[in-house]
């Protein structure tokens, strides 16, 4: 499943590339015809990122909200081919030579697949596959869709102690509170076992025996791990000293984690073996020296 990192290039390459431009929305799968029906020919001119949820704002107050959920991917196309945000990761497409009807629509190629919808500008298009939710919101709605979300380390308008106030007072592991979207929006697994791991604290360890200087640290923690992944398009948490060329750029992907994936490896700091167990449905990884119960 994407993380937040992911949600915030998306909105970006919405705003960059079709902000202001008047669109053709249509439903090849068929499953959304109704939603882009009532999309069709309206001009987007809003895209912004809530955690894992995309939000696109047209004329008129109205948006679409996307959650990419586990097999969701947007793909976009032009004349310089096709890229992939999302899951699943391909590499780019031939170039090709652009059509256009009379419109000035571009006449995209067929649709590929189990398209959810398409959304079609004078440069280019963009597919949506495999959503856990596609759907037309008013701006009402999108505000108590955004309201029910925790704050996201990655908005400026994030307010940490909403999720302290949540994660003070519960007994449940932190590393349960962290997936949870309405305490923090946009931490997925490998944030989770990273950050945990970074700032030495037990993953299971409940939430109201964290400190608040403990809290303090992972929030501001998150925030910069999840910068750096919308700079650079990638998830890599390993500090400098813990990998072999400290100057490599981009970082090699078997030295961008601590402890995701590795089970069973020797820890990056202490050597310790990586274990892995299940909490809330998920793998969890972490190192029972660097984050002691």
């Amino acid at each position: 499943m994407p993380e937040g990192h992911t949600l915030h290039r998306l909105a970006a390459h919405f705003t960059k590339h079709y902000a202001g431009s008047r669109l053709r929305v249509t439903s090849p799968q068929g499953r959304f015809a109704d939603g882009a029906g009532r999309l069709d020919g309206r001009t987007l001119l809003d895209a912004e990122a809530h955690g894992k949820q995309l939000f696109l704002g047209f004329d008129s107050a109205v948006w679409l909200r996307v959650h990419l959920g586990l097999y969701g991917a947007w793909t976009f196309g032009d004349a310089h081919g096709e890229v992939y945000l999302g899951a699943p990761r391909t590499p780019a497409g031939r170039e090709r030579e652009l059509r256009r009807d009379d419109e000035g629509f571009v006449i995209p190629p067929p649709a590929v697949g189990a398209v959810r919808a398409r959304l079609v500008s004078a440069a280019g298009w963009a597919d949506l596959r495999g959503p856990s939710a596609c759907e037309v919101l008013s701006a009402e709605e999108k505000r108590a869709a955004r309201a029910r979300l925790g704050p996201d380390p990655l908005r400026g308008d994030a307010d940490p102690e909403r999720a302290w106030h949540v994660i003070r007072r519960s007994r449940a592991p932190v590393a349960v509170l962290l997936l949870r979207q309405d305490v923090i929006a946009g931490i997925g697994n490998i944030y989770r076992a990273e950050s945990l791991f970074r700032a030495g604290i037990d993953p299971y360890r409940s939430g109201r025996d964290l400190a608040r200087h403990e809290w303090e640290g992972l929030w501001a923690d998150l925030v910069t791990l999840l910068r750096s992944g919308v700079e650079s398009q990638a998830i890599v948490t390993t500090r400098p000293a813990h990998r072999h060329d400290p100057v490599a750029d981009p970082v090699p992907r078997e030295e961008a984690l601590y402890v995701s994936y590795r089970t069973g490896e020797p820890c990056r700091v202490c050597a310790t073996v990586i274990r892995a167990g299940d909490l809330a449905g998920r793998t969890l990884y972490w190192c029972p020296t660097c984050q002691p119960a």
